[in-house]
């Protein structure tokens, strides 16, 4: 591979590679800081007619674009297998077909989550006021995703975001931009208004740049590292933003879990998208009763898999993204060797398929307290810890600064559903993992260090709205009791609203009404 693959900048052009072969699949102009200004203030003014579209436009022209998709899904398949690397058939089953039923379900119940909602205010009502929310989409979203799912995260973010009344400008990774260009071509041809979605290219000082532009607000996917200076240039200009920053997740098997369904799930966790999820399987604690059966069945599941070009049909795993990716991926299994953990298969690289095809990785007595525990390896590496007692299961799993999905393995759903509220993770499955993204309804985001805010479901929704609060008092014959001018009545009935009035008792409310009427014929008089 050629030294402008690593960097993929190449005089002002952003140059497309397959990690698979090497081969350049299309360069693209960098959009300087001040197109990118340009870009926002386009989709700011977009945005005042866009924010005015009924619901039932707004549906129309998503469920066109689902039509756009469905007849170009092949296509679209190949270029994202192309540019990232994973096989066709992940293409399919975890980029597009997710984004598909995200985009219905946005299309169809958006109005619904965002009816208007009466407040109930107690004895305020009995005085003529009634309050009400009404959900004002905030402007222009500025959606930065990352590499490993570069079509379902951002055309994902984009439906809802729309769907709400607002406009957005994706920056695609430098990795994957000509999955980026497409997604804005699919809003093209499904009839949107010129730059209600725009795309803006270039690495990471485009993104940079377009927070520096304004946007209403940011929906980031990324590393901690750059979500924390994403948050720190926001702060200036107080824009708000939704990180989601990676995990380290844990899937915990208890001695009672269906063993094949455990071990089936363990290697797709650990190395779908060769391992390049957020919410991979990347520990594995399995109860020391069952650790050496559970073991022997990923073991013999994982030489199995076939490593190769992601356009091949039986591929399972194809090439990493970048030189960077592979080498953290090779320094975490050598940590591992120096530990005293074992490599019970992989631990290398096949270079026979490429430079960036990696093994699929098994490693056993893995502890906790070595490096590659902690830090986010994304990639195809799959460590097992054994623990005794459910209590310690949970202390491991939480034993990280992450906090994104979790997975607890048993037939007993009851002890199952127990243990998941102890962990600290955004999401935590029972006898599932690392799929629940694909699940437009339910919300996406972690604790801890995996982010801030969500993304999908009603959650989501709401983090591309602004409640107002519209509140209106029915009569006005009657003056207010806490109108001006102040008098020794005024703080007497005050006391009374305090001791009767804020108790929410209507018995003890009609207790003061002597006392209110001496004070609105006080104020009518004055």
């Amino acid at each position: 591979m050629n030294s402008a693959a690593t960097d993929h900048k190449e005089n002002h052009f952003l140059v497309s590679f397959d990690p698979a072969t090497g081969n350049e699949l299309g360069r693209i102009g960098i959009d300087s800081a001040a197109e990118v200004v340009e870009m926002v203030d386009r989709s700011r003014q977009c945005f005042q007619q866009w924010r005015r579209t009924s619901f039932a436009e707004r549906k129309r022209l998503m469920m066109k674009a689902r039509e756009v998709i469905l007849e170009e899904m092949d296509e679209i398949a190949g270029l994202i297998s192309a540019e990232s690397g994973k096989p066709v058939a992940e293409a399919l089953a975890l980029e597009i077909a997710p984004a598909l039923d995200l985009m219905q379900w946005a299309a169809r119940e958006t109005e619904k989550m965002l009816k208007p909602r009466k407040i109930g205010i107690g004895l305020f009502s009995l005085m003529g006021r009634s309050s009400k929310i009404i959900y004002q989409p905030l402007g222009v979203i500025g959606i930065i995703p990352a590499w490993n799912y570069p079509f379902s995260i951002p055309i994902g973010e984009a439906a809802m975001a729309l769907m709400a009344g607002n406009t957005v400008v994706i920056k695609p990774s430098e990795l994957t931009p000509l999955v980026g260009l497409k997604i804005g071509e699919i809003f093209k041809k499904a009839g949107f208004p010129k730059n209600a979605v725009q795309i803006v290219s270039g690495a990471g000082e485009t993104g940079a740049a377009l927070v520096d532009a304004r946007p209403d607000k940011i929906v980031f996917t990324g590393s901690v590292a750059t979500g924390k200076k994403i948050a720190e240039a926001a702060a200036k200009d107080l824009i708000p933003f939704v990180l989601e920053l990676g995990g380290k997740d844990p899937m915990i098997v208890l001695e009672d879990a269906d063993l094949d369904a455990a071990a089936n799930v363990a290697v797709w966790g650990a190395f779908s998208n060769a391992g390049q999820n957020c919410a991979s399987v990347e520990r594995l604690f399995v109860h020391e009763r069952i650790a050496e059966e559970l073991t022997r069945r990923i073991i013999e599941k994982t030489k199995r898999l076939k490593l190769g070009r992601g356009t091949d049909p039986d591929v399972s795993i194809g090439p990493m993204s970048s030189e960077r990716q592979v080498r953290i991926v090779e320094k975490h299994v050598n940590d591992f060797r120096e530990a005293g953990a074992v490599i019970e298969t992989g631990g290398e690289r096949d270079p026979e398929k490429g430079e960036l095809f990696y093994k699929p990785t098994v490693i056993t007595g893995a502890r906790n307290e070595i490096r590659p525990m902690q830090e986010e390896t994304f990639g195809p590496t799959l460590p097992i810890c054994t623990f005794t007692t459910d209590e310690e299961a949970v202390a491991l799993a939480n034993d990280t600064e992450f906090g994104l999905t979790a997975s607890v393995w048993t037939r007993d759903i009851s002890r199952g559903e127990k243990l998941a509220e102890k962990i600290e993770a955004g999401t935590v499955c029972i006898n599932e993992h690392l799929y629940t993204h694909g699940i437009g309804q339910t919300p996406w985001g972690g604790f801890k260090n995996s982010g801030r805010g969500r993304t999908h479901g009603q959650e989501g929704l709401m983090e591309l709205v602004q409640p107002q609060h519209i509140h209106t008092n029915r009569i006005t014959l009657l003056p207010d009791a806490w109108w001006m001018p102040y008098s020794a009545t005024a703080i007497q009935t005050f006391r009374q609203f305090a001791t009767k009035f804020a108790s929410g008792s209507l018995f003890k409310t009609a207790k003061m009404l002597p006392q209110l009427l001496k004070r609105i014929r006080e104020i009518r008089r004055g």
